[in-house]
């Protein structure tokens, strides 16, 4: 299917999606189109023509117990396909552009307070070269509000310490550059002069580009940086579940909790939409009406 091949390349050039992403969208297609000619209902994602099928896969979806979140995708997946057939001028038709999809209730992001993060840096053993890396991980994360996947495919080239910032490679391959604060310039340079080749002698690949090195020389993975979270948490005595994501949160939070404009705080997340930033202005507030509770003098329960 040729549509189906132009579809990939219009979402991976055009939109410069990521590439886990284009596969998700090109996955939806093909779960509809295993629906449409299963049930006999077109003989190809050309035929479709009727609002009603639209509705149908909908009601097959939600009988299927798929979560609210993943029916609003797969429907936005397919609404995007049509609309790019219509501009291809291969139907003339979107069955998908009125269909009305589950609402998907907000829930505010899990954060970890200030003090909790201060307590866990301290907790970590920065004598040893993992001990050392783990805390700068734990920093960056914290200082810089990375994703996971940008964290780890951080390269030596990224960093430019003489100008107190990093070249982040952010969702959709889109660029920022994020400041540095003294202490983590400071610990930066130690780790990348004394610690990383250490860590980099284990394994048998030198010219390693990048900069977070596991136990065995090799470049660091997102399950790999969830296991050094997990072991922090664990080696500090506390119990609760922390995620790389969690702490990306806590820098948005921390920000605006201490003044920060919120079209400052979207730049320094990468967000594309200021929507998505937004979240974290509820989170603060929450985090307002929590002190005013427990300090306002009026607030005090006799």
């Amino acid at each position: 299917m040729d549509y189906l091949q132009a579809f990939k390349d219009y979402l991976s050039i055009e939109r410069n999606y990521a590439e886990n992403t284009v596969i998700n969208y090109l996955r939806d297609v093909k779960d509809f189109s295993d629906y449409i000619i299963r049930e006999e209902l077109a003989e190809d994602l050309l035929g479709v023509r009727r609002e009603r099928l639209a509705r149908h896969y909908l009601s097959y979806l939600e009988t299927k117990a798929y979560a609210r979140k993943s029916i609003a995708r797969k429907i936005s997946s397919l609404r995007m396909f049509y609309e790019f057939l219509i501009n291809e001028k291969l139907i003339d038709i979107n069955v998908f552009q009125t269909l009305e999809t589950p609402k998907i209730p907000k829930k505010l992001p899990q954060i970890i307070q200030d003090d909790e993060i201060d307590f866990l840096m301290k907790s970590i053993d920065q004598t040893n070269p993992r001990g050392y890396r783990n805390y700068l991980i734990l920093d960056l994360l914290f200082s810089c509000g990375l994703r996971a996947s940008e964290l780890i495919e951080m390269t030596i080239r990224d960093i430019q310490l003489d100008r107190e910032q990093i070249l982040i490679h952010g969702k959709g391959s889109k660029d920022r550059y994020v400041p540095l604060h003294q202490n983590l310039i400071d610990h930066l340079r130690y780790y990348l002069t004394y610690t990383r080749p250490i860590l980099l002698s284990k394994g048998h690949e030198s010219q390693n580009p990048y900069v977070f090195i596991n136990y065995k020389g090799t470049p660091l993975s997102v399950r790999g940086l969830q296991l050094i979270i997990k072991n922090i948490i664990a080696k500090s005595g506390e119990t609760y579940k922390l995620h790389p994501h969690m702490l990306r949160h806590a820098f948005a939070t921390t920000l605006l909790n201490h003044g920060a404009d919120l079209r400052v705080v979207q730049e320094l997340l990468g967000h594309e939409h200021l929507k998505s930033t937004q979240i974290y202005t509820h989170v603060s507030k929450e985090a307002i009406k929590q002190v005013y509770n427990q300090t306002h003098p009026r607030m005090k329960k006799k």
